[in-house]
């Protein structure tokens, strides 16, 4: 199998937003996954549901592609109430912020996909509305200037991060409710991949669902894209039907390997064994070696192979494991760790 990666975008790569808007979940009850984190939304929404309140702030935290938006649309629907999204990116200016609060209606849910991303000074603007349900509009300029406080409508912010830790501390103090979202084992996806191909309309076998599954990352964003790839080899190579074989020859036209490693995994890990002799090897020298940006390595590709414990990140650089020579098959190579004592 070739280490060179097709043209395009990245097939398991779950940061990704393309998706298909029919594969979401409309309930509670039909999120698969994520136990914890369900029951414990289903008693504050019970709880707020019968004062007659709206839901307290909530913060949905973890990797990308594990569900957060879909929950951030389940907890409106569930809530009987209307939804309004924006990108924290997308928030530039304090007024633009102040009118999104300004007209949402009681009870209301907002919406902020990566919202460690908002301007420490545009995040300003959420500190009184999420507290007391208000915010500061300053009228006139000059010595005249007066500060006005205006009063919203009770509503519930609802903010997604893949990186918590960039959040500031007073933001993140005021979500009275935090929800971590954890990767999923390959029978919720398997779950998950069959109710997908059903809206699909595909036919799918025990067995072409287990290798997608597998290959999945512990991500149902890449899951389903996965599915969604290999129906086509299914449709011009096959009888249309995802079976067994059907499935590992489209994984393996794609490059992806049986723990869901494409070819830039593959060489990531081969680069540090071969090239230098296991590692350590800086971020920037590993970047130039491989033609691909350090930050694309740090955010993309590294977490998945220190998470399988294929990498590991020292203080000194990156190193591969045994375990990640033992994937590539260099068992004879010496191991790197012993250079670090």
């Amino acid at each position: 199998m070739s280490d060179d990666l097709p043209d395009g975008p990245r097939i398991i790569d779950a940061t990704s937003q393309q998706h298909d808007p029919a594969l979401r979940p409309r309930r509670i009850d039909d999120y698969v996954g994520q136990g914890r984190v369900k029951e414990n939304l289903l008693v504050y929404m019970k709880a707020a549901l019968a004062r007659g309140e709206a839901l307290d702030h909530c913060l949905l935290a973890g990797p990308p592609g594990l569900g957060k938006t879909s929950m951030a649309y389940i907890l409106a629907e569930e809530l009987g109430v209307e939804v309004r999204t924006a990108s924290g990116a997308s928030i530039e200016r304090k007024g633009d912020l102040a009118a999104v609060l300004n007209s949402l209606a009681p009870r209301e849910v907002l919406f902020i996909d990566e919202i460690h991303r908002l301007p420490r000074a545009t995040e300003e603007v959420l500190y009184p509305a999420m507290e007391d349900f208000e915010i500061d509009v300053v009228l006139g300029s000059g010595p005249g200037a007066q500060s006005v406080k205006l009063p919203l409508s009770p509503f519930t912010l609802v903010g997604a991060t893949t990186r918590s830790g960039m959040l500031s501390s007073p933001l993140r103090a005021r979500f009275g409710i935090h929800c971590t979202f954890d990767f999923y084992t390959p029978p919720e996806l398997a779950t998950i991949i069959q109710r997908s191909a059903k809206k699909l309309g595909v036919v799918i076998t025990p067995e072409g669902c287990a290798e997608l599954s597998g290959r999945a990352r512990g991500t149902p964003r890449i899951a389903n894209r996965l599915l969604r790839r290999v129906r086509d080899f299914a449709q011009v190579d096959g009888d249309g039907t995802v079976d067994g074989d059907i499935a590992r020859m489209a994984l393996e036209r794609l490059e992806i390997d049986q723990l869901g490693l494409d070819g830039m995994d593959r060489r990531i890990l081969h680069t540090i064994a071969v090239k230098f002799s296991g590692g350590p090897v800086g971020l920037d020298t590993l970047a130039a070696a491989v033609g691909e940006s350090a930050d694309t390595i740090e955010d993309t590709y590294e977490p998945y192979l220190i998470q399988q414990g294929f990498l590991l990140r020292t203080p000194r650089g990156r190193v591969v494991s045994p375990r990640g020579r033992e994937h590539l098959g260099l068992k004879g190579i010496a191991d790197p760790q012993e250079k670090l004592l």
